[in-house]
């Protein structure tokens, strides 16, 4: 028999379900549907098979529920904001001048590597 995942219970199946119904996005509802789906038993082959999740992607989703919560389910990449931008004000401002004009060698689009390299 496979062994079976344990789900922490910050929320009962029910809940779970009824989030997963609810989602106001895909990704929401999948991370949703994932736990439900573990929390009332269903293996991990199981899972993958009804979401098309990976066995390690499941498993990360499994372990910020059971160590965050639900906070950790849904698109989490909008709490990015620790990175700084690629470009500084003077370069973004650069970039968007060159991409007004015309591509130098007659093409259809100037490229970033071209705008770094023009800078350089």
């Amino acid at each position: 028999m496979p062994k079976r995942i344990t789900i922490a219970p910050h929320l009962s199946p029910e809940e779970l379900q009824a989030r997963f119904r609810q989602a106001k996005t895909t990704t929401q509802a999948h991370h949703y549907q994932i736990i439900w789906l573990l929390a009332i038993g269903k293996t991990t082959a199981e899972v993958m098979a009804v979401t098309g999740y990976s066995r390690g992607w499941i498993y990360e989703l499994v372990w910020g529920y059971n160590h965050l919560g639900p906070e950790s389910l849904g698109d989490q990449r909008c709490n990015n904001t620790d990175a700084d931008p690629l470009l500084n004000d003077v370069e973004q401002a650069q970039l968007w001048q060159a991409l007004q004009q015309p591509p130098p060698e007659g093409g259809r689009a100037v490229s970033f590597s071209n705008f770094s390299a023009a800078k350089i």
